[in-house]
């Protein structure tokens, strides 16, 4: 389904499905514009009208194959993920290829990423009834044909800024769907810790309060900030850190921050 404009695409499919009444959900729904985006941890989502892809996906429990909240968030992350590098990776030549290859990343939890810059935001929304999920929704925003971003958002980027093309929103939606159902019915977990944004080496982190403060990255001069080089990512979506010391450190993403 495409509307020209809502709240959120994540807060609509879920007004539809709670209408629905057992009748046909719409699997997909993608706006030219949301009046109330939102990010992970109370983030706004910047975008302008018509200029990128904001959509939400229904995922129904019993259709997946996933075995837990983050083997979906895994999923959904690898399957923009594949998307993106597709698309920068069309018309170019091997050497380029491989260069993009290394430049695309997933920064954990669910960013894509290019270079330091971030091209696409996934939230995850899950409806449980006691101990049974009965579906979720994966909120999806890609900065597709924008070239200037206004907000204090502190690294877009877009696929028209890095390539210099012009994309078919309509179709990249159709294209993001079939990939999305794709991954759900694999096992990406290795493709997904395989892919992880500064996979390799040792770079700066700050541990973080447990608050809702909306923000992901630090500053450089930020107080606290030690080196580490990511070791594994849980099943239960943790991130495992090991520090220059030798020390194992293990947060939610809520309680550690890279610095950029």
């Amino acid at each position: 389904m495409f509307l020209t404009e809502c709240d959120s695409t994540n807060t609509r499919l879920k007004q539809l499905i709670a209408e629905s009444q057992e009748s046909r959900v719409e699997s997909y729904l993608y706006t030219d514009y949301q009046t109330a985006g939102r990010g992970q941890t109370g983030n706004g989502w910047e975008s302008e009208r018509g200029k990128n892809l904001l959509c939400s996906i229904l995922v129904e429990s019993q259709k997946s194959k996933v075995e837990s909240l983050f083997n979906l968030n895994a999923a959904v992350s690898v399957a923009v993920y594949r998307v993106i590098q597709s698309i920068l990776c069309q018309q170019s030549g091997l050497s380029a290829k491989r260069s993009i290859s290394k430049a695309v990343s997933i920064k954990w939890p669910n960013d894509i990423y290019w270079r330091d810059k971030k091209v696409a935001g996934i939230l995850i929304e899950n409806a449980i009834v006691g101990s049974e999920m009965k579906y979720s929704i994966a909120g999806i925003g890609l900065n597709v044909n924008q070239t200037e971003f206004r907000s204090d958002a502190p690294n877009p980027i877009s696929l028209k800024q890095i390539t210099g093309r012009e994309y078919d929103i309509h179709a990249l939606m159709e294209r993001l769907y079939k990939e999305v159902q794709k991954a759900l019915d694999e096992d990406v977990w290795a493709e997904y810790k395989a892919k992880l944004y500064r996979k390799e080496g040792y770079w700066p982190f700050v541990e973080r309060e447990v608050d809702s403060t909306p923000t992901m990255n630090a500053k450089h001069e930020a107080e606290g900030q030690f080196l580490a080089r990511i070791e594994d990512v849980l099943p239960t979506g943790e991130i495992v850190l090991k520090d220059q010391q030798g020390t194992q450190r293990v947060y939610h993403f809520k309680q550690i921050r890279y610095i950029l």
